[in-house]
């Protein structure tokens, strides 16, 4: 499975923007996806997921209540709304796909063995 991320860019603090992961293969929701983020100088963390089996999504603390991970199996697509966002959201954001994702891994890197090249977004005024 190869995956395209796009809708990166520069925005306001407070604004919004939509990334969206295109999978090369249909997938149907057999597939667990994720969205990663690593700032400059940082550690690449996770930023939110959605387990193939019943949906269950996970999100980290820091953006609970901003973003909204979602998929369209029809499209083969997934997607990471972001909402109010801060300068500490700057970041290259990766996605994430893999069929083998446990519950209990659902937002752990290593889970993930396909992985998207990674869009920019930059948060400032």
């Amino acid at each position: 499975v190869q995956l395209q991320a796009s809708g990166g860019g520069l925005v306001q603090p407070g604004g919004s923007l939509r990334l969206s992961c295109a999978q090369s293969e249909r997938t149907g929701s057999s597939y667990s996806v994720a969205w990663f983020r690593q700032a400059p100088g940082m550690d690449r963390n996770t930023v939110a997921a959605i387990h193939r089996i019943g949906g269950r999504i996970y999100y980290a603390d820091s953006v609970k209540g901003r973003f909204t991970i979602s998929r369209d199996n029809a499209r083969n697509t997934f997607y990471l709304q972001m909402n109010s966002l801060r300068p500490e959201d700057t970041a290259v954001y990766y996605c994430a796909t893999d069929p083998s994702v446990i519950s209990s891994n659902l937002a752990s890197q290593s889970a993930y063995r396909y992985w998207g090249q990674g869009t920019l977004v930059t948060v400032s005024s």
